[in-house]
């Protein structure tokens, strides 16, 4: 019963919970910018306090919710093997009545979407990793800062198995073939030469037509053609040199499987991306990554982003962007 818990735990946090009755006490929340590192109930309780006061009415829809015990990275001091961990892909949904981190409301029915990560230490959350994507909600309300996506924007499908919600396993999963696979993709990743994108044998663990649903500022692409075309390329011309750092969550369930690292990559911005020239400057990415296989293969990912922390790493505050187009723009040099 612990997962189904955990489950419901989550969504009566979106009714005005005290996160006491679910989080340790000391326990940290890492966040995308601009909430980022907080610790203790007060501080988690100040996020949720956030949101419902945006979305009033919001319900939790989750699309993907998984549990597994975790296969040790030994980059990541605290990512030991056994680690109890629960993943998901939701949405709250909900009437968009107040701004949410400068972000104006619209009045209107708005999906916030969220996925997230939850470590578990005797039955409480201890360590919580959440990416809601601040761009797709800018998009939502008619506030694009940045210049057109590659891919396609819009709302996230969930698995077109219709199975991510996995209440029929109420253990937690060790089997981890499916994450074998997807670590397995992740070394052919590292093959790239820098010259040939054929470098990578990405065909070997790919369905032909598998999707690629990516955050907000990329989009979402399908075929390892229009993978390759809107993300894969231009992403190795701006950062030639990326790297993996690690993962604190690395677990299957099934068919899926999920990994996730704060960084997760770290690269030098040499090349355009999203519209900004190459910086020179040095940056670390928060990355999740969750996959649904088909016959050993991966036939989805979808893959949140912090995107607008990597932009302010490469100096473009997304925010003071937003204050800029809302009438409120710096009045002096910083």
């Amino acid at each position: 019963m612990l997962k189904k818990n955990v489950q419901t735990n989550l969504h009566n946090l979106t009714e005005g919970m005290d996160a006491k009755e679910c989080y340790h006490s000391n326990a940290h929340w890492w966040g995308s910018h601009p909430f980022n590192e907080l610790q203790g109930i007060d501080s988690i309780n100040g996020v949720w306090k956030s949101i419902r006061e945006a979305l009033p009415d919001l319900e939790r829809r989750n699309s993907i919710f998984v549990m597994g015990k975790n296969v040790p990275d030994d980059r990541v001091a605290f990512a030991m093997a056994g680690n109890l961990m629960v993943a998901s892909i939701c949405h709250y949904q909900g009437t968009f009545q107040k701004p949410l981190c400068g972000i104006p409301a619209n009045h209107k029915v708005v999906n916030l979407r969220s996925c997230e990560v939850h470590r578990l230490v005797e039955g409480r959350i201890f360590h919580s990793y959440v990416l809601i994507d601040f761009l797709d909600l800018m998009n939502q309300v008619g506030l694009w800062p940045l210049v057109p996506s590659l891919g396609s924007e819009g709302l996230w499908p969930g698995p077109a198995t219709s199975d991510g919600v996995r209440d029929d396993l109420e253990s937690p999963s060790e089997d981890n073939k499916s994450i074998e696979v997807v670590l397995q993709m992740h070394h052919a990743l590292h093959q790239f030469d820098g010259i040939n994108i054929e470098s990578m044998p990405m065909d070997e663990y790919w369905t032909p037509n598998f999707q690629y649903y990516a955050a907000s500022g990329i989009g979402t692409s399908r075929g390892l053609t229009g993978f390759r075309c809107h993300h894969q390329i231009p992403f190795l011309n701006a950062f030639p040199d990326r790297k993996g750092s690690g993962h604190y969550i690395r677990i299957s369930e099934g068919n899926f499987a999920v990994t996730g690292g704060w960084p997760s990559v770290e690269a030098t911005h040499k090349g355009e991306w999203l519209g900004l020239p190459g910086t020179g400057k040095t940056i670390g990415m928060r990355v999740m990554d969750f996959y649904r296989l088909e016959d050993g293969k991966i036939a989805e990912n979808w893959v949140p982003i912090d995107i607008i922390h990597a932009l302010k790493q490469m100096g473009f505050d997304v925010f003071a962007r937003l204050k800029h187009i809302l009438g409120d723009p710096e009045t002096n040099i910083r």
